[in-house]
């Protein structure tokens, strides 16, 4: 607009972008931080199905999932920090095209989920103790579970392999 119709003579630049590698990203990531509220779990069943819906997973097993979380969240949610105080559980779901991996970290108080004993499932309501039940679900519906304890932070992660 300023030269008009002159011909143009100097500051000309050109860029030229050419991009060469159409692949998808080998992993994809997304993160849900919720306070330690048991309110919040119905954003965590929403994260889930949005990350369902985006790798097109079987709806039996996106409930399956939800179901595994929901158990390690809310035990975060409801154990890891002290009544009345205000902490956050990041989720963070790493996708792959042959596994979905979930970290769920916080700072609460030190619990490893994955030291309890596996529940004995045969005993009776009245004679099975109480717990135990949520972590066995977690065990039975991924395919590979972890805990660590690192600079101040629980660490779980959960494995399900596609």
């Amino acid at each position: 607009d300023f030269v008009g119709d002159a011909d143009p003579s100097d500051d000309l630049t050109m860029l030229f972008i050419h991009y060469l590698n159409d692949m998808q990203p080998d992993e994809t990531e997304r993160h849900l931080i919720l306070h330690n509220d048991i309110q919040q779990i119905p954003q965590l069943a929403e994260f889930i199905e949005t990350i369902a819906d985006e790798i097109k997973l079987d709806q039996g097993l996106a409930m399956s999932l939800n179901l595994a979380l929901e158990e390690a969240v809310t035990n975060v949610i409801l154990y890891a920090y002290p009544e009345g105080s205000d902490g956050l559980v990041d989720v963070e779901a790493i996708m792959s095209k042959d596994k979905l991996k979930f970290i769920i970290s916080d700072s609460g108080k030190e619990i490893d989920p994955t030291a309890a004993p596996e529940a004995d499932i045969t005993l009776g309501v009245e004679d099975r103790p109480i717990g135990g039940l949520g972590i066995y679900l977690v065990r039975n519906i991924m395919d590979s579970v972890s805990y660590e304890r690192t600079d101040g932070k629980n660490i779980l992660s959960m494995t399900k392999k596609l």
